[in-house]
């Protein structure tokens, strides 16, 4: 086991090293001056590029990419170009909107899309298998802002329930989690049902029901438990796309997370909390693949035996 976790541990720091270095050579090859925006079509040449040499834009690009790296490391993204305050606070502050909707929304999946998995899984073959089944390829194919917009105009235009858009109260999170979460709980609920499937047709299914234990107890205990491995998979890949996916969210809706910082942080060419927030986001996706490894591993060591490591 703890070969496994080094070398898990080791691919994780790769990727975020991986990513890091594409991120930041994308950003400073694009067209655009940071710099220029910065001061205005009224500044001179050498206005500009006084600047630049103050701020460390006009060293070179290995340079300024190490420089980053180190600052990253003890926890300094930087100050923002425009709003003059440092990345990591206003990145804090707008992930607070963005978690608490991704929170919500995964909530929402989860009940969903295991619930209606086991009970299509139960009904394999009956009409309550086939509704859910549709309901969860329209879900999946179904765009989260497409979703969200139409949540806007049948729901809270509609009914004086949610508000059209910001979160000044909880209320304002309903529409958005369920826009969200809506996508996810679909995927949830088709690998269950799959999973749940091939579980219930294995020889220990059929001899606990030869001994006349309940459905209940067969479907909830001895089914579902075993089911755990391929939808531990998707339950963890989808809390990284959560957290993707309540960008666009955000903006249908008005929120101001990490979204919106991000988008107009691209618009303005505001450098610095690009990078951060790529980053910030990357880590944490890093982080979550990282434990669904383990709990993989946990669940079913067989994993670690086909990893090439003896745990």
């Amino acid at each position: 086991m703890k070969k496994y976790l080094i070398k898990r541990t080791g691919l994780a720091i790769g990727i975020i090293i991986a990513i890091s270095m594409i991120t930041f050579l994308i950003l400073n090859i694009i067209p655009g001056d940071p710099v220029a925006l910065m001061l205005g079509d009224m500044a001179s040449p050498e206005t500009i590029e006084k600047l630049r040499e103050q701020m460390g834009l006009n060293r070179p690009l290995p340079e300024q990419y190490v420089n980053w790296i180190l600052q990253l490391i003890t926890g300094d993204l930087g100050n923002s170009y425009f709003q003059k305050k440092p990345v990591l606070e206003l990145i804090g502050n707008a992930f607070y909107y963005t978690s608490r909707l991704a929170l919500f929304a995964y909530i929402i999946a989860l009940v969903i899309g295991i619930t209606s998995g086991v009970v299509a899984a139960v009904f394999h073959g009956k009409l309550v298998d086939r509704i859910l089944m549709t309901i969860a390829i329209a879900g999946i194919s179904a765009p989260a802002f497409w979703v969200a917009i139409l949540l806007q105009i049948y729901i809270a235009l509609n009914f004086d329930l949610f508000p059209v858009s910001g979160v000044s109260t909880m209320a304002g999170y309903v529409l958005p989690s369920i826009a969200l979460g809506s996508r996810y709980a679909a995927s949830i609920a088709r690998i269950t049902r799959t999973s749940m499937l091939e579980t219930m047709n294995q020889d220990f299914i059929r001899t606990a029901r030869a001994k006349g234990l309940g459905s209940f107890r067969i479907v909830v205990i001895h089914a579902f438990r075993n089911a755990l491995l391929p939808i531990i998979t998707v339950i963890g890949a989808d809390i990284g796309s959560l957290l993707a996916g309540a960008m666009l969210t955000e903006s249908v809706f008005n929120i101001p997370g990490i979204g919106k910082l991000l988008i107009d942080a691209i618009n303005k060419r505001d450098l610095p909390i690009v990078q951060g927030t790529v980053m910030y986001i990357a880590i944490i996706c890093v982080l979550i693949y990282l434990v669904v490894d383990i709990l993989y591993a946990v669940i079913d060591p067989r994993i670690k035996l086909g990893d090439g490591t003896s745990g």
